[in-house]
């Protein structure tokens, strides 16, 4: 048990790993807040909220977040597009999470716990929008056997950052 507890504050105190989410025109405040909430739960390295999504200090970010906006930065950048292209220019990997041609399966997904990466995600109903999909720099997707081929975007998010995070793990 010491040695878990031990693990666990190094891991506190470490940097955080270079993976960000993009959150475009997400509807729910309280989708918004579980996304900080699973970001600071896997030490991300930033939450940028774009277009409508809520920003802190909403009260229904607030109630789902649980002290996680003051723990994981954040910025908020109106126009999504623009922020994709700011990224890029600084190295960073802008990959959606999202069912689109061309899109590989998570388990597939490589990532070598370095290159920094931002996960894009899309609005409820949506989803990250052919305009922006144009812009990114590839696409994974997390398979999917009911029938109704979706998840809600923040158990999405929570998907797709345990798998990068546990490849690192191994």
């Amino acid at each position: 048990m010491e040695a878990l507890e031990a693990r666990h504050a190094a891991l506190q105190k470490s940097e955080p790993w270079p993976v960000s989410v993009v959150c475009d025109d997400l509807r729910s405040a309280l989708n918004v807040g579980s996304i900080f909430r699973t970001g600071d739960a896997f030490r991300i390295a930033h939450v940028w909220l774009c277009g409508i999504s809520a920003q802190p200090p909403h009260r229904e970010i607030l109630k789902t977040a649980l002290g996680a906006t003051d723990t994981v930065p954040w910025s908020y950048r109106k126009d999504v597009g623009e922020l994709i292209m700011e990224l890029q220019a600084k190295g960073i990997q802008c990959i959606g999470l999202e069912q689109t041609t061309g899109s590989k399966p998570l388990q597939k997904w490589v990532w070598d716990g370095q290159t920094p990466m931002a996960v894009v995600v899309g609005n409820e109903v949506h989803g990250v929008s052919d305009e922006i999909l144009d812009q990114l720099d590839g696409y994974m997707e997390i398979p999917q056997f009911g029938s109704k081929h979706s998840l809600n975007v923040a158990v999405a998010t929570g998907i797709a950052l345990w798998e990068l995070i546990r490849q690192q793990l191994v």
